[in-house]
């Protein structure tokens, strides 16, 4: 692009969660701040996707795509094996587990292993520590977040009492909501707050794309993918089980947006609905199934730093190829097609 002025294109993002996967996220997004012909009118996220939603709204708001990729590295050091040094035991591994690719109840070694298959979060974790908390009060302005017009929020949290899917948007966003967002039942009490207590968004949405239709004006939405919809082979082990339940259960809410979306693109083909009072939506996708299908069961544990580092150079490769084979497409049609895809 040297020498030439860059044509920046405006479009949703929008990240799902799914463990240590969001490191390819973070890959995804640091070559797409490196390119600089996207910009973000609105993110939504969940989970890990919500971590990677407000480290780089702050850091968008505070200086820019220059310190947004610095935010984002120092984000996954801090809650890498090396950052989490100096937690006490039971802190390390908590964030070992929160962060392990789908986080097991009844597996692992660390020290909470040998309670969590036996008691609920209420038992063996009564303080509910989540040093996560410290982790984004301490390089996340959620002040500044919130005051934050450039780039619009919408981190999805689930209800416990009703299973519901709960929004919160950026002018109400506060550390509880992220962690709402990120509250796996199994590890940590729910997050309670205003009357109502949450779970991990990735039951309800994962990640929301309806309030894009009405609250943005892009209809580009970018879906960075990390939890694989397809596996050819059935899952044997106990571990193998459930892992695939955990995917099946968090990519449900997103095949039903994604068939909603296609529905009603048909409809105004068609002529049935008027386009001036439904928008159509125009779905692009970088996929992380193909990056990361190599990786072993012995990986699926490992939150080291040389890991997150390695899924981070996944994503960038995947951006980079993305941009490469679809950016002109961005804003005249869809790269992804969600009937071919998804039927």
């Amino acid at each position: 692009m040297s020498g030439r002025k860059k044509s920046v294109k405006r479009i949703n993002l929008a990240l799902q969660g799914g463990g240590a996967h969001g490191a390819f996220t973070w890959g995804v997004i640091d070559a797409l701040l490196e390119d600089g012909r996207l910009a973000f009118e609105a993110i939504s996220g969940t989970s890990a996707g919500a971590m990677n939603a407000v480290v780089l709204a702050d850091a968008l708001h505070q200086g820019g795509p220059d310190l947004a990729r610095e935010k984002l590295e120092d984000f996954w050091f801090a809650i890498s094996r090396e950052g989490a040094l100096g937690l006490s035991p039971i802190q390390a591994d908590i964030l070992d587990r929160m962060f392990s690719f789908w986080p097991m109840p009844f597996s692992g070694s660390g020290f909470l292993s040998q309670f969590s298959s036996l008691s609920s979060p209420y038992e063996f974790n009564p303080l509910n520590i989540n040093p996560l908390r410290d982790v984004l009060e301490r390089l996340v302005d959620f002040e500044r977040v919130r005051a934050c017009r450039q780039v619009k929020l919408f981190i999805a949290a689930t209800r416990v009492r009703d299973g519901k899917i709960t929004l919160f948007r950026h002018e109400n966003l506060t550390a509880d909501a992220v962690l709402a967002s990120a509250c796996l039942p199994y590890l940590f009490q729910a997050i309670e707050f205003d009357g109502e207590a949450y779970w991990d968004g990735g039951y309800s949405g994962n990640p929301a794309l309806f309030p894009f239709f009405t609250e943005t004006k892009s209809e580009d939405i970018l879906l960075v993918q990390i939890n694989p919809i397809e596996r050819q082979e059935v899952p044997r082990t106990p571990q193998e089980i459930v892992e695939r339940v955990s995917e099946i259960t968090f990519n449900a809410s997103l095949l039903r947006e994604l068939r909603a979306i296609d529905f009603v693109n048909r409809m105004i083909d068609e002529g049935r609905l008027d386009e001036a009072s439904y928008r159509r939506n125009r779905l692009h996708r970088v996929d992380a199934t193909e990056a990361l299908a190599g990786y072993s069961a012995s990986t699926k544990l490992d939150t080291s730093r040389r890991f997150f580092e390695d899924l981070k150079q996944r994503g960038r490769s995947a951006a980079q190829a993305f941009l490469a084979e679809h950016y002109d497409s961005i804003g005249t049609r869809a790269t992804l097609d969600l009937r071919a895809a998804f039927s």
